[in-house]
């Protein structure tokens, strides 16, 4: 019993006398990560700003602004477990996640997939900040991209989280990278009026608003669309700008219709609504009323 108590008292004197000559080193270590948090902030930071003034890509600076504050942060941590006299436990992280990197790849697939296509979409991507754009079935405005999601600000207010890797697969539709979108909508008119004269008519409306956009590259257009029951109707297309598309478009559109249904209406052109024919069949006495007889006076 009394050799098991100085086993113990032993192995405890040796721990803290170990432990006291470690000291230097831990406190080293400990100093090396506070400065490596710092120095690793403010080299995210400084290359974010760098990035930012050089190529003027938010997404790209800030992605990249964190993936060096992440890695010198890690780099200090090695250090620091060096310094410390932890140089075997930082070698067996090191090995341990080299063993490990295929069972993670299994296990974290998805976040791996999505950390490797945030790195590709920093450097290559179909879209920049504040760009309108459709991935998927999700329409808005890109607000943000991380290591593993894009941010998508929808119109009506909703703040959407798409993997990297969804948005490296999905077909990506751009509505500001050029800054033009053609809008179309069809008027009808009546079969006796002159289409010509028609199609004339809504042209010089379509020059009459300031937001409508027309050039060599950019025409607009009216055809012949469909003979419908009542009309013959025709297909307006025309340019306008999207960088603000959700609002200034949507109005500019709404301008537009008005603007060509006042103008027809001004030329003398009818727009009739659809009209039903309505054929009864059943036997030869037609289509059966009843009269309410009238009441006799007293």
């Amino acid at each position: 019993m009394q050799d098991n108590d100085i086993t113990i008292t032993e192995s405890l004197t040796s721990f803290y006398e170990r432990f006291i000559e470690q000291l230097p080193g831990i406190g080293m270590g400990l100093l090396i990560v506070i400065l490596g948090l710092f120095i690793g902030s403010w080299l995210g930071q400084f290359a974010r700003k760098r990035l930012s003034a050089k190529t003027e890509d938010a997404l790209m600076s800030r992605f990249l602004g964190k993936a060096i504050k992440y890695t010198f942060i890690i780099i200090a941590i090695m250090l620091a477990l060096k310094a410390a006299g932890l140089g075997g436990i930082a070698a067996g992280i090191l090995t341990a996640a080299g063993a490990s990197a295929v069972v993670l790849g299994f296990a974290f697939k998805d976040i791996g997939e999505n950390f490797i296509a945030g790195i590709i979409l920093a450097f290559s991507r179909p879209f920049d900040v504040n760009d309108t754009v459709m991935i998927g079935d999700n329409f808005g405005k890109v607000k943000a991209l991380e290591f593993r999601y894009t941010k998508l600000k929808t119109f009506d207010g909703r703040d959407v989280y798409i993997p990297n890797s969804d948005v490296l697969t999905t077909p990506v539709t751009n509505y500001t990278e050029d800054g033009f979108f053609r809008w179309d909508f069809i008027i009808g008119i009546a079969y006796e009026d002159n289409i010509e004269g028609a199609k004339k008519t809504v042209l010089e409306a379509l020059r009459k608003e300031p937001n409508v956009i027309e050039d060599e590259e950019h025409e607009n257009f009216v055809i012949e669309d469909e003979l419908a029951t009542s009309t013959v109707n025709l297909k307006v297309f025309f340019w306008v700008d999207t960088k603000d598309f959700r609002r200034m478009a949507l109005i500019t559109k709404g301008n537009v219709v008005k603007n060509v249904k006042e103008a027809l209406e001004d030329a003398g052109y009818y727009m009739p609504a659809d009209i039903t024919e309505i054929k009864l069949y059943g036997g030869e006495t037609g289509f059966p009323v009843r009269l309410q007889p009238e009441k006799k006076k007293a």
